[in-house]
């Protein structure tokens, strides 16, 4: 029988209702939706959690399995990692989200006692691929404080925060009766409450005796059999830690002064020996100056040499400043290893996990702040091993984030090579010895890649591949800058006082290598990839200056006409036209007047050594204008192919030759808009222009009174339709809705999500970027190489939005969500925030071969230009032939109009053939540019473009278009709207990507209400409306980004990374792809007791717990004390881990086992009630004999 699917049912209907609403066809042009078949369905989707890479945030507890090698981290957040060999690894989530504050393996049983902060303990089973929770018990009335697990033993001791041990059997998760009481332990005569237990462990030769250590300086050393204290050990500080000799005759405290005090059993009145490892000694005998705490101390014994003390804390409080420290104590030599970040936890590994034999130590397990060490104890120096790890995705803030997935096979090698050289020297030789687990066994191949900027200005590409991550490269951007020496030298970079590299963008293309970044202070880097070391004797530089189009709301003020004419032919429009210079131009930087034409950086003069690698090919920095900053790059884009990259702000767009390292376009947003186009918006009332030094003013001779309305803001005549009422009446509309909007999303976000801002108290003078009086609708421009053949007016410079403040615009700048970081600032105090508001900044970018004019028949360059308030716009761009021509001759652009106007700012844009398939711009194969001129050409060979030619009326492409709020898919070149999709109406679109998925093409949308959506192309069906995770952190949106086949990641916290997936066959595959925590291996032999200790009773003691726990002897524990919790995770895990017949006879064997359990419980009531009826029948007969011979008188 066909099984039914309600999903299809919904998928046919959403389908018809969409074609019907939104399919708008032009009379005449044949529907597209009958030609694309669409074999995307709703049943391809499934969204699920994958892996988690990094650094656990905030990391507060550690354990270690010797037998199965593998490590756990607690978190503050709940959060638990474990950690084995390369590239096992794996996440789980307590789901309180309280505090892990002591974990504790049973060695070699794959299975984690973890203890949280709210008095909650847990049993998770690592023997499945994810691992679940099988018990839980939570105290209600004391707090947890500290937990031990003898090794081979089933029964827990929790020490509480009054002071009292409770006894948990780990195989059911239930108390025992036997309990430890507080003043029972201590002395009677003792007038105050010990404290805390922080300490509990058994004798390493008695299991009979437990040694408990409370805070105010009592150890005690309990008889568990005779339930009382053989010895109390009293010293006047604080304990903190406590180790054991392996021989149980000895022990070590550390104390809050920071000594160290040595114990015999048997001798409880002072201690052996007491130390202070870092105190000075004063030459009277004194008592040593007191220290910091030690925080802890392990005490490991070996055969052949000095046993180790590991310690950590104990510094003299005169070493203010001073990094934290881990100090080895080996004989008579004393190492203090300095740490970068502060020290949370330790453990020394060891060859045995029997505490009553020689532990052996060969490193220490270092937990810090943000990092985790390993150090090598057994070579001279104590180097530390190489991790394997992906834990340096915080070394510097991320402030961005790309993924790509199903890359060039060739890529990850060649990044590999030039990585491998960056590794630092001096590791340990030895292998890693976290080395447990197995790699999973999944059939997913394709290449992954993940690239991270950071606000150092590095760069590092990352391996993803088949759900591992591993770092291939490093890149520092900041390289080609000089770096300033002291506050003196930073007169520029104080609007990005603290960071003033951060990568803010970057646009990168796998197929030729070509890597593109945008940094926070408005530089744009180009990077060509080599495998041969160069020495670039001049970085080559090119400067811009971006003008502001709009000035304040100010009355005309009457004057000529100032607007420049472009050139039309490649050769300079004047002398003062000239290459880009090698570095900085003089700007004027007096105290006298405002700062102008100096860029943010100073670009490095001294030769500079590039490594194999990505190596600088130009540099492109936007300068000051009349005392502004320049604004913050919001969007990029770099094609391999044409030569060009392209970038704009919320000043306009710019366009840059990379080959010839040549301006050829600058111009303001307005200025791109068709002289006839509706969407076209007006200055507000310019003020008169004042020409720059050194500009060239050119008159339009082709200006037409038509096209008045539409002139420059520097024109001295204002158009009919905007009159000084007209704009009186439009500004105060448009305040209106610009207060609505902006207090609307400032209530609920801007005062978790808002950074300062830093206020300018520089004079500024009014500016207005020129617009352009065309001849015709299509503009042209021709090698405009600098800057200064424009005139350029003034106005004062709309502040650049704040990164979170950007959050809380739902409607105009989806940039900042997308490609957003946490280091813009404000950009001026003399603009209101309804002003920056209204600003319309270039938000996304798309190189593609495509139909520029409507009804054209042949293909050709071109560039889709969105804006923050919708409007997509087409350019036209005509590059010339490889080789030498194209080196020589100019790369022509010409603005084609607005092709769509869409609700909320630009996302994405893609395009796609009559078929439906992706149609990704065009690019030019890699090849290394320091090789030989053969070798240059052999790669040098542009990819064919597409299909050139298009039948008069029908249309042979599809333009995929995605805002914030909807989408929509224009047919080409007839430029017909044919389909529209409204994708949220309360909340707004924060990443959008146009992304392949089983062999088909969607979009792929994540919202900032939490919901991740799936859109087929081109019809727009939804597929996939999941809610998954509310908007938190602007970290979250800042780092969202989607990628092919179906993978997707973000940045969960500063330091780690979670990808997910929101394909079905990854989910259904995933089991067979994630690593393996435990693996078969077998304990190893206890230590050999040796014929004497066997004959007169030396060696080990061992204890019978379960006979001195157990219900029988202890009794029954309290109800109230705590609950015990059953968890699913055995049920599930097994559900989870088992498919087909396996999972069918594990089924059947668990509810054989229920079956059996139900019978077993009917026989034992059976048992009692005839066991009951023997008895009432016995009683009965005595009755019966007792009162059978009697009279009636007699009873």
């Amino acid at each position: 029988m066909k099984k039914f699917n309600i999903r299809k049912v919904l998928d046919g209907l959403t389908a018809v209702s969409s074609s019907s609403s939104s399919a708008t066809a032009q009379p005449g042009t044949p529907k597209e939706n009958d030609t694309v078949q669409e074999s995307l369905q709703s049943e391809h989707f499934q969204l699920c959690k994958t892996v988690r890479h990094g650094f656990p945030y905030k990391p507060y507890s550690m354990a270690f399995d010797p037998v199965q090698k593998i490590l756990a981290i607690g978190t503050q957040t709940g959060a638990l990692r474990l950690f084995g060999r390369a590239g096992v690894e794996c996440y789980c989530q307590h789901e309180s989200g309280a505090t892990v504050i002591q974990l504790q393996f049973l060695i070699n049983e794959g299975a984690l006692v973890s203890a949280l902060a709210d008095d909650s303990i847990h049993l998770w089973n690592l023997r499945q691929k994810i691992p679940a929770i099988l018990h839980s018990l939570k105290f209600n009335r004391e707090r947890i404080t500290y937990c031990h697990l003898p090794f081979q033993s089933k029964w827990l001791y929790i020490g509480t925060e009054r002071g009292n041990i409770h006894i948990v059997n780990v195989e059911s998760f239930t108390l025992s009766g036997y309990v430890i009481m507080w003043n029972k332990a201590i002395e009677l005569s003792t007038k105050t409450h010990p404290g805390p237990v922080v300490h509990i462990s058994d004798n390493p030769m008695d299991e009979g005796k437990l040694l408990i250590g409370f805070e105010c300086g009592v150890v005690v050393l309990w008889d568990l059999k005779s339930k009382k204290a053989d010895y109390r050990y009293n010293y006047d500080e604080a304990i903190h830690s406590v180790a054991w000799h392996h021989e149980g005759k000895q022990f070590v405290c550390s104390h809050s002064d920071g000594t160290l005090t040595t114990w015999n059993v048997r001798a409880p009145a002072k201690p052996v020996q007491i130390i202070t490892p870092h105190g000075k000694q004063p030459k009277d005998g004194k008592k040593p100056e007191p220290c910091k705490p030690i925080l802890k101390v392990e005490y490991k014994t070996t055969r052949s040499g000095d046993p180790f003390m590991v310690l950590s804390g104990g510094l003299s409080y005169d070493t203010v400043g001073r990094r934290a420290c881990l100090t080895v104590m080996h004989g008579k030599s004393t190492a203090v290893l300095e740490m970068d970040y502060h020290i949370v936890d330790f453990l020394t590994l060891c060859e045995t996990p029997y505490p009553n034999d020689f532990q052996e130590p060969y490193a220490v397990v270092v937990l810090l702040e943000k990092d985790l060490v390993v150090i090598d104890l057994g070579q001279i120096g104590y180097p530390i091993f190489e991790s394997p790890y992906p834990l340096s995705i915080h070394e510097s803030p991320v402030t961005c984030c790309e993924y790509f997935a199903d890359c060039p096979a060739e890529l990850i090698p060649a990044l590999y090579s030039v990585g491998s050289r960056q590794k630092r020297q001096g590791y340990s030789k030895k292998e890693w010895p976290i080395s447990g687990g197995n790699w999973g066994q999944g059939t997913q191949s394709y290449p992954e890649i993940i690239i991270t900027g950071h606000a150092d200005g590095s760069i590092k590409f990352w391996d993803a591949s088949a759900l591992m991550l591993q770092v291939l490269y490093k890149l520092k951007t900041a390289k080609v800058f000089e770096r300033a020496r002291g506050k003196e030298e930073k007169p520029s970079t104080d609007k990005v006082d603290e960071d003033p590299f951060a990568i803010q963008a970057l646009s990168w293309c796998p197929e030729s290598r070509m890597l593109c970044v945008a940094g926070v202070s408005a530089h744009v880097n180009v990077y060509r990839f080599s495998k041969q070391e160069i020495t670039t004797e001049v970085v080559q530089l090119l400067e811009v200056r971006m003008q502001p189009e709009f000035s304040e709301v100010d009355s005309p003020d009457p004057g000529g006409e100032h607007t420049p004419t472009f050139p039309t032919s490649g050769a300079p429009s004047s002398p003062q036209e000239s290459e880009p210079s090698t570095q900085p131009s003089t700007g004027s930087n007096s105290s006298d007047g405002p700062r102008d034409n100096i860029p943010c950086l100073q670009v490095r003069s001294s030769p500079l050594k590039q490594s194999p690698g990505y190596q600088v090919e130009l540099v492109i920095q936007l300068v000051w204008v009349s005392g502004e900053p320049p604004q913050q790059i919001t969007s990029l884009a770099i094609n391999s192919s044409y030569g060009i990259v392209v970038f704009g702000n919320s000043n306009g767009l710019a366009v840059v030759d990379y080959l010839q390292k040549t301006l050829l376009l600058n111009m303001g947003t307005s200025e791109l808009y068709s002289p006839t186009e509706p969407y076209q918006r007006q200055p507000r009332s310019p003020r008169k222009a004042r020409q720059p030094s050194g500009a060239l003013c050119e008159s339009n001779e082709g200006s037409n009174p038509s096209e008045d309305r539409c002139r420059s803001p520097t024109s001295g005549s204002t158009s009919p339709c905007n009159s000084d009422e007209e704009r009186k009446q439009n500004f105060i509309e448009k305040v209106k809705v610009k207060s609505r909007r902006f207090s609307k999303t400032v209530a609920s976000d801007f005062a978790k999500m808002s950074r300062k801002i830093s206020l300018s108290s520089e004079p500024k003078s009014d500016q207005v970027a020129p617009t352009v009086q065309p001849r015709d609708r299509c503009q042209r421009w021709r090698s405009l190489k600098v800057k200064k053949n424009a005139c350029y007016a003034k106005d004062k410079a709309v502040a650049g939005m704040t990164q979170k403040r950007a959050l809380c615009r739902t409607k105009s700048d989806p940039n900042c969500y997308a490609k957003d970081n946490a280091f813009i600032r404000s950009r001026s105090s003399s603009v209101t925030s309804i002003d920056r508001e209204s600003r319309e900044a270039i938000s996304s970018l798309y190189f593609c071969e495509s139909f520029p004019r409507k009804l054209d028949t042949l293909v050709s360059p071109c560039l889709l230009v969105g804006t923050t308030q919708g409007s997509v716009m087409m350019m036209s761009l005509s590059v010339p032939p490889g080789g030498d021509q194209r080196l020589q001759q100019p790369v022509s652009i010409a603005s084609c109009g607005t092709l769509a106007r869409l609700k909320g700012g630009i996302l994405t844009m893609g395009l796609l053939d009559a078929t439906g398939t992706l149609l990704p711009p065009s690019y030019e194969p890699w090849y290394d540019p320091n090789a030989s001129d053969e070798e240059k050409e052999k790669g040098r060979r542009r990819r064919p473009a597409s299909p050139p030619s298009s039948q008069e009326g029908q249309d042979t492409q599809f333009a995929v278009l995605c805002s914030e709020k909807q989408a929509k898919v224009v047919a080409m070149p007839s430029q017909t709207r044919i389909y529209k999709h409204s994708i949220t109406e309360t909340s707004f679109v924060l990443r959008a990507d146009v992304v392949q998925m089983a062999g088909a093409n969607c979009i792929a949308c994540f919202c900032a209400n939490g919901h991740i959506k799936t859109l087929s192309l081109p019809s727009l069906r939804p597929l996939l409306d999941v809610n998954y995770l509310p908007l938190t952190d602007m970290r979250i949106a800042r780092t969202f980004c989607f990628s092919n086949l179906g993978q997707a990641l973000y940045l969960t916290s500063p330091s780690e990374i979670q990808r997910i997936t929101y394909s079905q066959e990854t989910c259904d595959n995933l089991q067979e792809m994630l690593s393996e925590l435990f693996t078969p291996v077998e304990t190893p032999e206890a230590p050999n007791r040796g014929f004497f200790k066997g004959l007169f009773g030396g060696g080990a003691q061992s204890l019978d717990r379960e006979d001195l726990f157990g219900e029988t002897t202890a009794g029954k524990a309290s109800r109230s004390l705590a609950q015990h919790i059953p968890g699913p995770g055995s049920m599930e895990g097994m559900k989870g881990a088992a498919s087909g017949v396996v999972g069918d006879l594990a089924r059947a064997r668990i509810a054989l086992d229920e079956r059996g359990q139900k019978l077993g419980e009917l026989e034992e009531r059976t048992a009692a009630m005839m066991a009951s009826a023997e008895s009432f029948s016995k009683h009965a007969h005595d009755m019966m004999l007792k009162y059978k011979d009697k009279k009636w008188y007699q009873l």
